[in-house]
């Protein structure tokens, strides 16, 4: 049975889980709906997701809900490259990162400057006040990733790990923004770490979904 991931392209967290997908090398089947639209949820979905988020998954028969329990199972039970570090230290710095990109970045550099610049840009009705409150915060946060980063290819390390997958989807959407873009040309190595990230054909093929 193909493995199914349920939820709209446009999600940050959906796309997190399919470039994991695209990574491992898994065939698999979505199930699309606007998340926002109640109307739009498939009839069992308060039962497969009992806080109305999004993604969902299911293997054999094996339910999950989570982002970060998706992918760590997409990683340990399929076949392909590992996805998260083999040493102690290697996945811990991952899981910090993991932990400021949903804890303190997804905020304010998707909701808060690119759906008020970019979503909402396109009707006049941006809340400026809202960017300006969030731009000081998404600089911080790409300090500290910057940091961590140092002179590494990827954000735990040499090689790609769900780190970067939790990272894509976020920054594809904020550099959407001008904003965006001019706070992460002011951190050269975090540039060059993005322009590497979004050449990936997982990360070019996940973020081509319609934008929220």
């Amino acid at each position: 049975m193909k493995p199914v991931l349920f939820g709209p392209s446009y999600s940050v967290y959906v796309r997190i889980a399919k470039i994991t997908l695209l990574e491992k090398g898994v065939d698999f089947d979505q199930v699309a709906f606007d998340v926002f639209d109640h109307n739009d949820w498939p009839a069992d979905w308060p039962q497969r997701q009992p806080f109305g988020l999004v993604p969902a998954f299911e293997h054999d028969g094996f339910r999950l809900y989570e982002t970060r329990a998706i992918t760590r199972y997409l990683d340990e039970a399929f076949p392909g490259p590992h996805l998260q570090p083999d040493d102690p230290r290697g996945r811990a710095r991952m899981e910090q990162v993991i932990s400021v990109l949903d804890g303190q970045g997804y905020r304010p550099m998707v909701w808060d400057i690119y759906v008020e610049r970019v979503s909402r840009g396109k009707t006049g009705e941006s809340d400026e006040a809202a960017i300006a409150a969030a731009l000081p915060k998404a600089e911080r946060r790409l300090a500290a990733l910057a940091e961590i980063l140092g002179n590494q290819t990827y954000l735990a390390g040499a090689d790609f790990s769900l780190a970067d997958a939790q990272a894509a989807p976020i920054f594809d959407y904020f550099v959407q923004a001008g904003e965006g873009r001019d706070l992460l040309r002011a951190q050269p190595a975090l540039a060059a770490w993005w322009d590497r990230l979004s050449a990936r054909p997982s990360v070019r093929a996940a973020c081509a979904g319609e934008a929220a």
